[in-house]
């Protein structure tokens, strides 16, 4: 009974570090994106 416990925490565990890996990719990327936006319209002046 503790081993199954033990397997589905680690599981969501395991689930969870990914999806945070991915959101942080996710967050990388829409910062260039903006950052590059800001800039070519501060330059465009």
């Amino acid at each position: 009974m503790e081993t199954t416990v033990l397997l589905s925490t680690s599981r969501k565990v395991r689930t969870w570090k990914k999806c945070s890996k991915q959101m942080k990719e996710q967050r990388a990327r829409l910062y260039i994106i903006w950052k590059c936006a800001v800039f070519l319209l501060s330059s465009h002046d």
